[in-house]
């Protein structure tokens, strides 16, 4: 004969593995929702955003052609950027790019260096 003070936790224990598949539900559900969510925010804000890149890209396309000839001259003048260390920004402002020793090179590129 089961007394009454059983019958609780009896009861929580037989309906713990009903809840708990409720609650992994409820949760996925919860998840899947987030996530329709999330898309139609990102949708609705490129279809807003679209206008707006269209016209940077034009502008962009429009600059860059305009700076080509440019461009194609100063890299035949620098070559191989691994040639040269990283910008430096000095106290007064300038900014600096220094050329690398031919030691500093060859190391660079993992090659002996015989003295």
């Amino acid at each position: 004969m089961l007394r009454k003070w059983y019958l609780g936790p009896v009861l929580v224990l037989v309906a713990a593995p009903a809840l708990a598949q409720d609650d992994s539900a409820t949760v996925d559900e919860g998840f899947s929702l987030l996530r329709e969510g999330a898309r139609i925010l990102m949708e609705s804000m490129l279809k807003e955003m679209e206008p707006a890149m269209r016209d940077m890209q034009e502008d962009f396309g429009a600059a860059l052609r305009e700076m080509e000839p440019a461009l194609r001259e100063l890299g035949g003048m620098i070559g191989d950027l691994r040639n040269y260390h990283p910008p430096e920004k000095l106290p007064n402002g300038d900014i600096i790019i220094r050329r690398k020793t031919p030691a500093e090179i060859l190391t660079d590129r993992g090659e002996d260096i015989e003295l």
